[in-house]
């Protein structure tokens, strides 16, 4: 329990984890609104498909760009300043998209406003879950912080499901850029929430100026910690490639699936990818726990995962049947949402305490700088071969951290085969 003689109100953990759950709640269905009909959503504002996932290409640099920069941000002036300024900047940047959208701005333009995108979701990105730690921790919070993630995952993937589905078949009886409207008026109502509730407990911002040191520091540690350890540097390198083809085999999906569907107005159609991965999240990570007991080494359900999510993406190349293209999605959401509390849990064994935020940091910059690269070069795939071969090459490429996973378990490294604390 603590009391803030400032507000005149007692904050008890039970209070703290509410807020977070609401934050998390409204922060994923204002996201999700748009993820069903995003790629549709730029293909009608005049783009082709290689600058379509250009644009996304865009966004994911801005995250790369600006991810340290912001967490340096909520540690010299607060969580709660850095996610007021994400809920403005991402409410901002999307209400430009629905500009750019209604006028067929030309692409340079897209790529900026989708850096400022990028921007956004780096104000949000462990400042939240840095305030809920740091707030629980003053309130006297003696419980598991696991069960505290473990809701708010499931709340996660409620409100992609609510969102992805409305926002598709918003944009079937309205038009394409009301779901982008209805975003930024969520985030808007997300920032009095923030503004209301949401405040600095049990940290104090430093207001040092020292913020260039403090990402020399950053830098150093990832690379001390991290990319000088071998399994930990096996893991990251093939994250670059499944994360960087994980981002347009799901954008991707949006058009193609109206095309096998044959409407390619069926905007709600399109909804379905994200809402399958929604459900494939909550399922996936229910069943992290069942997979981990089926293998002896993370390593090798790693493996095991990656050998099938390739197999699932070649597969939605070679055919082009609605419903067979759904179930591989449901197989290929499954396989990835299953797999990712294993690498998590793995990856945070090897950390040192000191360095995990550090280095799970630099492990989403690994993978977000993968999505850079390959966007582009896929959608310019479809262009010029059409969706199965872009998704043949989207294939060819996740099959590459394969390799690297292997090496991981080459390295036998005693986290490996732990079954208790990770």
């Amino acid at each position: 329990m603590w009391r803030s003689s400032r507000l005149r109100v007692v904050v008890t953990p039970t209070v703290i984890k509410r807020t977070y759950y609401l934050l998390l709640l409204g922060n994923t269905l204002a996201a999700s609104l748009i993820w069903g009909i995003n790629t549709i959503f730029l293909l009608d504002a005049g783009l082709s498909n290689l600058e379509a996932f250009a644009a996304n290409a865009f966004f994911t640099a801005g995250m790369v760009i600006f991810e340290i920069p912001t967490g340096i941000v909520a540690d010299l002036r607060g969580r709660r300043v850095s996610f007021l300024l994400g809920t403005v900047t991402l409410a901002v940047s999307t209400a430009l998209y629905v500009l750019l959208w209604q006028v067929h701005a030309p692409f340079w333009q897209w790529a900026i406003v989708s850096v400022l995108l990028g921007l956004g979701f780096t104000f949000f990105s462990g400042a939240t879950e840095a305030w809920l730690v740091d707030a629980l921790n003053a309130t006297g919070y003696d419980g598991a912080l696991e069960s505290v993630f473990g809701r708010g995952q499931v709340l996660t993937g409620i409100g992609m499901l609510a969102g992805s589905i409305g926002g598709g078949y918003l944009a079937q009886v309205t038009n394409l850029g009301a779901p982008f409207v209805l975003r930024a008026a969520i985030l808007g109502l997300m920032f009095i929430v923030a503004l209301w509730l949401m405040h600095d407990i049990g940290f104090t911002p430093q207001r040092d100026g020292r913020a260039t040191a403090e990402i020399r520091r950053i830098m150093a540690d990832s690379v001390e910690y991290g990319w000088r350890v071998p399994v930990i540097r096996y893991l990251m390198l093939a994250g670059v490639f499944t994360g960087g083809v994980g981002i347009y085999v799901f954008y991707a999906l949006q058009p193609y699936l109206l095309k096998l569907y044959g409407d390619e107005q069926a905007y709600g159609i399109a909804g379905l990818v994200a809402a399958i991965v929604a459900g494939s999240q909550i399922l996936g990570g229910f069943a992290a726990g069942w997979v981990r007991k089926l293998f002896t080494h993370r390593t090798s359900a790693l493996l095991a995962s990656e050998i099938t999510a390739t197999a699932a993406i070649v597969a939605i190349g070679l055919f082009t049947e609605f419903w067979v293209v759904i179930a591989l999605i449901v197989v290929w959401g499954l396989v990835a949402a299953a797999s990712t509390p294993i690498r998590q849990a793995f990856l945070n064994r090897l950390i040192p305490s000191q360095q995990r935020a550090t280095i799970l940091s630099f492990d989403s910059l690994m993978a977000s700088s993968g999505g850079v690269a390959a966007q582009p070069v896929l959608g310019r795939a479809a262009d010029v071969w059409g969706y199965p071969a872009s998704y043949l090459l989207s294939g060819a490429l996740w099959a590459l951290a394969i390799p690297f996973v292997a090496l991981a378990k080459r390295e036998k490294a005693p986290a490996d085969r732990e079954t208790n604390g990770g």
